[in-house]
């Protein structure tokens, strides 16, 4: 193995894990802002369903749902496999698993705006979808930041869960070379490229966390 087929092979398995970030962060990202809308609804029913499933979601391991949604659909309407693509299935369960945690995020940073700005909005004869969307939310999004950041940084990490149903994102790319080698180099190799990829992330997060920093 020489070292450029080797960080060829890492980046080949770089490429899925960059799709399994991405993907999930397009569907977690909004996902949680009716998931957090609904979990503070005045309906109990709608607020207790939302709540029951994001209980479920953040009481199991992540590795267990992939597999369930995986192979939930052979199992409850006898699909087959080989037309339910891996890639998709993680990542819809990265999607369901990090909007569940977005959803509480959101939910924790809307419920932080003093309620003394509600009122004041009120009194200016502002709608509520105007107090929401010119008052509450850009507050919110400042607030949120550092803890979406800290999931996005662990998304990072947890994209070499898709092993679990044999995805050979660069984790499981990293682990076969070793093996077939005897060699720890493949890992470290991996370990550097998850940390740049990590500060990468977290640059970006500090970024938007200082655009945001004129909201009190």
């Amino acid at each position: 193995m020489t070292v450029a087929s080797m960080l060829a092979d890492l980046l080949r398995g770089l490429g899925t894990s960059l799709e399994i970030f991405a993907f999930t962060l397009l569907i977690a990202l909004p996902l949680g802002f009716p998931l957090a809308l609904g979990r503070m609804s005045r309906n109990r029913l709608l607020s207790g369903l939302i709540g029951v499933w994001i209980s479920i979601v953040r009481g199991t391991p992540l590795m267990l749902q992939i597999i369930f949604v995986y192979f939930a659909p052979y199992i409850l309407f006898g699909m087959p496999l080989s037309r339910y693509p891996r890639l998709l299935a993680t990542v819809l369960a990265f999607g369901l698993n990090y909007g569940a945690y977005f959803a509480e995020i959101y939910r924790g940073g809307i419920l932080s705006i003093d309620p003394g700005q509600h009122e004041a909005a009120k009194a200016l004869g502002l709608s509520r979808a105007q107090t929401f969307f010119r008052i509450v939310l850009p507050q919110t999004v400042k607030r949120v930041i550092p803890a979406v950041g800290n999931e996005v940084i662990t998304l990072v990490k947890d994209t070499s869960l898709a092993f679990t149903i044999a995805v050979t994102e660069m984790f499981t790319i990293a682990k076969q070379l070793s093996s077939a080698n005897t060699t720890m180099t493949p890992l470290i190799a991996a370990a550097v490229f998850y940390y740049i990829f990590n500060y990468l992330v977290a640059f970006a997060m500090g970024q938007l966390e200082k655009r945001y920093a004129y909201y009190a």
